[in-house]
């Protein structure tokens, strides 16, 4: 009997447009790339509903104990829905990768072009402009926003207040911080060491936004949970 639980339908596209497969593939822009991703990550999670339907994953046993086909089930479907899923999460490999070189490419061309001058303080701030350029301002997009800050601990030493919007952490942004699981990942890796953080502060007495850039440094024993000493929301 064959293996009942190997795809054996074709894991091609069946929906959709995909970018990363074709001719041209090279010339496509981040922002291109960033737009397939979520496509993507649009029909992984259509996917998973398809199984929740049928009440299995990704590793749900579709035989019997003694071998033979669950005749509970839509096997045929199930087998075709693992298989695309299966075919998307290498694409999504794919793209994180290119999303990710692209992103330090652009980053390095910035700072070849106007870099940050060094400062003593562990903050800089810089009037909001609107010369930015259209992939920078989507890839500086805040991802976070500050819900509260313990006084005294790391991050109200480093200067964060409530209601400021993380831009990056380090080097996660709201293209990769994967529902902000990345910036925990970040502090754990960085204890005792700075990072990073690029703010975005509203002042809605006179309208403005205030660009920051802070040293944050993750560090146990300040008196408080965690090593941070705020809470984060999804922005």
């Amino acid at each position: 009997m064959d293996d009942i639980h190997t795809p054996t339908v074709p894991s091609g596209p069946t929906t959709g447009r995909s970018l990363t497969n074709g001719a041209g593939e090279d010339k496509l822009s981040l922002m291109d790339l960033i737009a397939e991703k979520e496509r993507v990550e649009s029909e992984l999670s259509a996917l998973s509903s398809v199984l929740d339907s049928h009440g299995v994953n990704m590793n749900t046993s579709l035989t019997t104990f003694d071998g033979y086909p669950r005749n509970d089930l839509d096997i045929a479907q199930i087998r075709t829905t693992r298989a695309r899923i299966i075919h998307l999460r290498n694409d999504y490999k794919g793209l994180m990768s290119r999303i990710e070189a692209g992103l330090h490419a652009h980053h390095a061309s910035v700072r070849d072009v106007a870099p940050i001058p060094a400062s003593s303080s562990s903050q800089v701030a810089s009037t909001t402009s609107g010369n930015s350029s259209t992939d920078s301002s989507l890839i500086e997009t805040p991802f976070a926003k500050v819900n509260s800050v313990v006084a005294g601990s790391p991050a109200d030493d480093a200067g964060l207040r409530a209601g400021d919007g993380i831009r990056r952490f380090g080097n996660v942004n709201w293209i990769n911080h994967e529902k902000l699981s990345k910036v925990a990942e970040a502090v754990q890796r960085n204890e005792g060491r700075n990072i990073v953080v690029k703010v975005a502060r509203k002042d809605a007495a006179n309208d403005t936004t205030e660009e920051l850039q802070l040293q944050l440094t993750p560090r146990r024993n300040w008196g408080g949970r965690g090593m941070l000493g705020c809470h984060l929301l999804p922005a």
